[in-house]
């Protein structure tokens, strides 16, 4: 008896986390306890920081492998059950079916060109696209990569699944942590590449739009985006169907549950998996490297891009039209932490100059801008 005892209580202790543990995995779980901080201690983006970090602290506590299905790439478990979100691409639709029922497209309703704006932040795209063919990783590889310029993380996922899946892991952590690292990031390529003159411009207020105007636009832009690019269908178009729910004034019910409960329930269980997939083995590479250098490139020229643009704009409209470019920042898609940073800087220069309505304008565009742009993506290398 003591020495089947004996046996087994060894064979436990060899099955242990201490026992199986590398340094890679201890890593790893500094880097989850890391997120977990920057979430409650700075307050970046704790909804999301949060799940991924603890994510990555459970995904990688080692073990062996003995049928006892635990892990998030063993076929039964359930984790991995959870995983099939991510990894077949529906839970991005879900967040974006939420994203439209919170969204107001007011501010981009009674300023259309600012619409331009958020495209032109699409540059942060297609830049680190052609840098990261230059660097060597495969079409499908940098297409996925690329996502993150958009600073929108189920984009960054549901390309990513489809095209680059043995990254996914990569992708979405960089993109989430430089979606929560925009307060940081941002106001400095803000302040470099404005005046104090330009900072200080105050824009006329918005005109006034009509109910009407908020109905027919989740309809109309439908229609406009995805018989363009039909393979942004799951993004565009549960976008727009959860904005019209916000919009009809008829399925209010229906809108609060798609932008609380259901919204709530798919973020934690993507940012606990996405968080898991993130494995020592496959995540401390020198491909990570690479893609979070190029995160940051992309994430960069989006910002420069979208200041510029408005610089550029400026340049064509009347003085009394003229835009204040610190809300080209929000071109990006960081809904709506990009345009709080519009306004906080703005105020810095002009404590009464507001222009967090303003900026809201190519915040919401950069939401669509980073789909199409996806769904472009997606429709050339699928």
């Amino acid at each position: 008896m003591w020495d089947f005892i004996g046996t087994k209580l060894s064979d436990f202790i060899t099955f242990t986390g201490f026992a199986c543990g590398e340094w890679s995995n201890y890593i790893m779980m500094l880097v989850g306890i890391f997120f977990i901080w920057l979430a409650i201690k700075k307050d970046f983006e704790p909804l999301l920081l949060i799940p991924i970090g603890f994510g990555i602290i459970l995904g990688n506590i080692p073990f062996k492998s003995i049928g006892l299905e635990v892990g998030i790439y063993e076929d039964n478990s359930v984790l991995n059950f959870f995983y099939s979100g991510v990894k077949d691409g529906w839970y991005p639709p879900l967040i974006f079916l939420g994203i439209g029922a919170m969204t107001d497209f007011t501010a981009l309703l009674a300023n259309p060109k600012l619409l331009l704006v958020g495209g032109a932040a699409q540059f942060g795209i297609f830049g680190a696209y052609i840098i990261a063919l230059m660097l060597g990783f495969e079409p499908n590889q940098a297409a996925g990569i690329a996502i993150i310029g958009g600073a929108d993380g189920p984009t960054a996922i549901f390309l990513s699944s489809k095209l680059a899946p043995n990254l996914m892991g990569a992708i979405a952590v960089c993109a989430y942590s430089y979606m929560a690292l925009v307060p940081v990031i941002q106001p400095f390529f803000m302040r470099l590449l404005t005046t104090k003159k330009e900072r200080v411009i105050k824009m006329k207020p918005a005109r006034k739009v009509s109910q009407t105007e908020k109905i027919i636009f989740p309809i109309v832009g439908l229609l406009m985006t995805a018989m363009i690019i039909p393979s942004g269908l799951p993004l565009l178009g549960v976008l727009f169907f959860g904005n019209l729910l916000k919009e009809s004034t008829k399925t209010t019910r229906l809108a609060k549950t798609a932008g609380s409960s259901l919204n709530d329930i798919v973020v934690i269980l993507l940012g606990l998996t996405v968080g898991c997939s993130t494995q020592a083995s496959e995540f401390l590479t020198a491909d990570t490297i690479k893609i979070f250098i190029l995160g940051a490139v992309a994430f960069a020229i989006a910002t420069c891009s979208g200041v510029l643009f408005v610089k550029m704009m400026n340049v064509f409209l009347p003085e009394h039209k003229k835009l204040n470019p610190l809300i080209g920042n929000a071109g990006v898609s960081a809904v709506p932490m990009a345009a709080r940073i519009s306004q906080n800087v703005g105020l810095k220069y002009d404590k009464h100059n507001y222009l967090l309505m303003h900026a809201m304008g190519p915040n919401v565009a950069g939401v669509i801008g980073s789909a199409i742009a996806a769904g472009a993506l997606l429709g050339f290398l699928g």
